[in-house]
């Protein structure tokens, strides 16, 4: 790599000839596909915007100007660039750089950016810190999508931005889609821009942005150009740039979904490697898009809605088997809950599904659009606990502790993929409240999960081993570890309870529990603080037992990036430290 090699710096970068960028530019496409190709990653949104990302380094003056990427997963040119280049096969590795911009890895990462839709508004309080400061020659820009842009957030960012004369620069990359294909009335206004047709006057305009483009995202000196002239250009402004995701790689361009965190492939050829970890067993999100069908076409007032995820939440088999009555709603999660409900309040018995994640981004609309009005919305959290290499920004590990203090709302986790299946068929049927469902990422444990659906009481638990002294108390999918390693110390007579719900919580069992075990041990793939065993700790006081409490999860801390397996061991809830956990609690009696 002629370039690429000698570049620690944007300083670096910047010393190249303006000419020879388009060198630069493609030695950095094929440094990331090299790297991603062998240890994966996301792939398609960070070879769409090569090109911006050489163009912004090399006109601006990094990090004294400021740069925030939207999301960030189109960062890893960005990274690469700015002295990460000989860690990169790190990435998204335990202990290695994070797969988003993360302000402590970097000088250059001026915000971390794993949810969309936040860098207008933090450029903007950036700009106007320069100001307030007197700093009036700085440059604060922010490269956001053109489905991240339809999010709410962003138009309050946008809405505030106009009405100031601070000194931001906004770039649209626009490629038409986010990780699904871009929905909505914006990206039809988007897509008519591009081609001339846009009956309406310019909406960013009409907010006082002085705008410019659409622009060749891929042509490298007009980008220079364009940017060099915005930099001398006072206040508020917006450059619309067009880009093609996956950009570089044919097989990514053509199949952009895929392409967008594509696992690991043929760097020459594109052609995806097969990954056969778990054959045999249904993703639970599978789990979820099939039997969502399966009812929808009994019950012809089920409806799906999904804030921008329908392939990685499966309800893209509904959005193609029933297109009427499944939604994709755009990065949208506040309106998604709240259309949700809306639904109900007219008879409809909608599904919305949710990353455990996000739904943090719609915490106001749960408790007064839904829970407060008591309507049974049902909620499905998918990527619930510890999700693996996309690291703090998408641990699911905070939903039972935000929901559980929320009155009328029932959290349940199954433990397996027939339980899930049939808290599904028990929540179509009509529930008294609003149920949240959480499930993580990845697959199950039962190969024949098709089985005709049962319904499930609800607060029900179910006793799965009799101990003597010492019980487990697991909720969710844990719980197939937990059995796992009890039936390895089978000797030792230890009970196991798979408690199902978390609110409300079986309390005539509970009873029977703490009357017959000292110790009791509960586990969960979430956070201590509030969590389940938070609530067994709650109903011990309040009953007066005296029992010892155990709780296991993870502690007060934001969790790094690694695999789940490696990270359940780290906060002591994988199937090694468990075991040794629990026999300490003999060597210790």
């Amino acid at each position: 790599m002629t370039y690429l090699n000698n570049i620690a710096t944007p300083n670096d970068l910047r010393k190249i000839p303006t000419q020879s960028l388009p060198i630069v530019a493609q030695e950095l496409r094929d440094f990331i596909i090299d790297i991603v190709s062998a240890k994966e990653g996301h792939l398609g949104a960070s070879l769409g915007v090569v090109d911006l990302t050489v163009a912004l380094h090399y006109v601006f003056n990094t990090p004294v100007d400021k740069l925030v990427w939207d999301v960030g997963h189109q960062a890893y040119g960005h990274k690469i660039l700015t002295g990460r280049k000989d860690v990169f096969s790190t990435n998204r590795r335990l202990n290695g750089i994070s797969g988003f911009p993360k302000r402590e890895e970097s000088v250059y990462d001026d915000f971390g950016t794993g949810h969309s839709s936040t860098s207008i508004s933090a450029i903007l309080g950036m700009a106007i810190a320069s100001k307030i400061k007197g700093e009036h020659t700085k440059q604060h820009i922010a490269v956001i999508g053109d489905a991240s842009i339809a999010s709410g957030m962003a138009f309050e960012g946008l809405n505030h931005a106009g009405v100031t004369d601070a000194n931001v620069l906004i770039i649209l990359n626009d490629n038409a889609i986010g990780i699904d294909p871009s929905v909505g009335a914006l990206k039809q206004y988007l897509t008519n821009v591009k081609k001339g047709t846009a009956k309406q006057d310019n909406i960013f305009e009409a907010l006082n942005f002085d705008y410019s483009g659409p622009v060749d995202g891929h042509n490298l000196p007009l980008l220079i150009e364009e940017l060099e002239r915005l930099k001398t250009v006072k206040g508020p402004k917006f450059l619309h740039v067009i880009t093609t995701k996956g950009k570089g790689l044919k097989k990514a361009e053509e199949n952009q979904v895929t392409y967008h965190a594509p696992g690991k492939f043929n760097k020459l050829t594109g052609d995806l490697i097969p990954n056969f970890n778990g054959a045999g067993t249904p993703k639970y999100q599978d789990v979820f898009g099939l039997t969502i069908v399966e009812l929808a076409k009994q019950n012809k007032s089920i409806v799906g809605i999904t804030p921008a995820m329908p392939t990685g939440s499966s309800l893209k088999i509904m959005m193609e088997e029933i297109p009427d009555r499944a939604f994709d709603v755009g990065i949208a999660e506040q309106h998604a809950v709240t259309l949700a409900a809306g639904m109900v309040a007219e008879g409809l018995v909608p599904f919305c599904n949710i990353y455990s994640t996000f739904l943090q981004r719609a915490y106001d609309q749960v408790i007064h659009d839904v829970a407060l009005q008591n309507l049974p919305v049902i909620f499905c959290l998918d990527r619930a606990g510890l999700v693996g290499e996309d690291g703090a920004t998408h641990h699911g590990v905070y939903d039972i502790a935000y929901l559980r203090c929320i009155p009328n709302l029932i959290i349940y986790a199954p433990m397996n993929e027939v339980e899930l299946r049939n808290i599904m068929f028990t929540a179509q049927l009509g529930l008294q409240h609003p149920i949240a469902i959480r499930y993580p990422r990845g697959r199950g444990v039962t190969k024949d999960w098709k089985k005709p659906f049962t319904k499930i009481e609800i607060g029900n638990s179910k006793e799965l081993k009799k101990g003597i002294e010492i019980v487990v108390l697991s909720i969710g999918h844990i719980g197939n570890m937990v059995a796992s390693v009890l039936d390895d110390l089978e000797a030792r007579k230890i009970g196991h309870i798979n408690m199902g719900f978390v609110k409300p919580l079986d309390t005539n069992k509970l009873m029977s529990i703490f009357n017959k075990y000292s110790i009791i041990v509960t586990i969960e793939d979430g956070c201590k603080i509030g969590g389940f065993g938070s609530a067994i700790l709650e109903y011990a006081n309040a009953n007066s037992y005296s029992n010892k409490v155990h709780i296991l999860g993870v502690d007060d801390v934001f969790v790094q990036h690694g695999n789940v397996e490696e990270l359940h061991e780290l906060n002591n809830i994988g199937a090694n430290s468990f075991r040794a956990y629990i026999e300490s609690l003999y060597e210790n009696e």
